[in-house]
């Protein structure tokens, strides 16, 4: 069927159908540059007049971009909202004032992008490409005041990164995906660097930045603050500070997102926010409800809880070692918060992409988990069960493992096995998440 699309450029007639079509558009999945995405702006004539932030980095993105969105909807602004990947439903991607985008408007957008692409000359566009152009030109279409769109991968070469940000964003630089941004910190830094504009803010929530970042936000003259020196937090008891500049900014509620990570997501997305104050005023009560209110499926997003409340199942999308030493600190307070009613063990429910990590995720974790559930992802890039229990016992020679062909067959077993105090984190990919989650949604188990 999508050959014949392609061959006879039959439109296709719904969203599967159309998520079908553009995935096979490309040969390749990822094709890094900005030629292609360019010339499609120009016949689309996609140069939108309200702001946008632009959110690069290896973790956080996603937390910020949540937080970002909130702010501006609570403070009654019209905010679209782009990210990736999604857990169980394309529309999660593309969203205005919080709400999913529907099937008809997708396709509307999608069919527009493809009308253009196969103009005067066709050009070949990749599935990531596709959908960043029709997210902006339904958002255009749907009048919006501001933009929040997240990076899909690095930075200077991303499709996202060929819209001029009014502010951008780095919220951190680990190691994650080499094999397209280089296999150091400053390589990957650079490459995330290149969101940064002339004259323009960008915000850096690196403790520790490379110096390649540093370099070259200064060199093209961006507006740079980096967090701990130009602005900071400091956590009071049930309340956090915003300081910038030396002096308090704000006086916050904690974020409703888990992790003492999510300060520091918190705090870059209040210094965007402060950067554009100018066109886009934002109260502090605006803040304040935003913090309490901001919610994100897969980031330690506990789904169901035991009689006593603690934790009984947890999602988290941890992929990589910088994710997985924050999960590791979640379970560590988790388990503190419920000492009285403690799991007598945790369980995880883990598989991975095979060119991620592996070794430096199970190094992160290997105090935190007493059972491991090993599963192969039905992905190319998917790590087969059996290399992902080798590199656990090379980490752990006496752990309690269990293999498995598939997630859902690993989670099944594990919620088998577990006793009325023990406790799940399923972890290793957005596949591994989206897949349990899909379990207990059609369980009808979902809080």
């Amino acid at each position: 069927m999508t050959k014949e699309m392609q061959a006879n450029h039959l439109v296709p007639e719904d969203l599967t159908s159309w998520l079908s079509y553009i995935e096979s558009l490309h040969p390749k999945s990822i094709a890094m540059g900005l030629d292609r995405v360019n010339r499609m702006i120009d016949r689309l004539n996609l140069h939108p007049k309200f702001p946008i932030i632009t959110v690069a980095g290896t973790n956080g993105k996603g937390s910020t971009c949540a937080m970002l969105e909130q702010i501006y909807k609570q403070a009654g602004y019209q905010v679209g909202c782009y990210t990736s990947p999604h857990l169980l439903h394309y529309n999660e991607r593309v969203r205005i004032d919080g709400l999913e985008v529907n099937n008809v408007e997708l396709c509307a957008a999608f069919a527009a992008v493809d009308k253009a692409r196969v103009g005067e000359d066709e050009i070949l566009l990749t599935y990531f490409e596709v959908g960043t152009l029709a997210a902006m030109w339904h958002f255009m279409h749907a009048d919006i005041d501001i933009a929040i769109m997240e990076i899909g991968l690095g930075g200077r070469l991303d499709a996202v990164n060929a819209f001029e940000p009014s502010c951008a964003i780095v919220t951190g630089v680990d190691l994650d995906h080499q094999d397209y941004l280089g296999g150091t910190r400053e390589s990957i830094g650079f490459e995330k660097a290149g969101v940064y504009r002339k004259s323009v803010p960008a915000i850096c929530g690196d403790a520790n930045p490379p110096a390649s970042l540093i370099a070259h936000a200064k060199q093209i003259h961006s507006d740079l603050m980096c967090i701990h020196q130009d602005f900071d937090y400091v956590v009071v008891n049930d309340r956090w500070q915003y300081w910038q500049a030396g002096k308090l900014i704000h006086s916050l509620p904690r974020p409703a997102l888990q992790g003492v990570y999510q300060f520091n997501n918190a705090a870059v997305a209040v210094a965007a926010v402060e950067s554009l104050q100018s066109s886009l005023p934002v109260a502090t009560d605006a803040i304040a409800n935003a913090m309490q209110q901001v919610s994100l499926a897969g980031r330690f997003q506990i789904v169901l809880k035991s009689q006593s409340n603690a934790p009984r199942v947890i999602l988290d999308v941890a992929h990589n070692p910088q994710a997985a030493h924050a999960l590791a600190q979640n379970l560590k307070t988790s388990r503190a918060q419920f000492a009285q009613t403690r799991a007598c063990k945790t369980f995880a429910v883990f598989a991975m992409l095979a060119d991620k990590d592996i070794q430096g995720v199970v190094l992160a974790l290997k105090h935190e988990i007493d059972v491991w559930y090993v599963a192969s992802i039905n992905h190319s890039r998917g790590a087969q069960a059996a290399d992902l229990t080798a590199i656990i016992v090379g980490v752990i020679p006496q752990v309690n493992v269990h293999t498995f062909d598939n997630v859902n067959n690993a989670y099944q077993q594990a919620c088998i096995d577990m006793s009325e105090n023990d406790k799940m984190i399923v972890f290793g990919s957005f596949l591994t998440v989206s897949s349990v989650m899909q379990e207990i949604s059609d369980a009808g188990a979902t809080e």
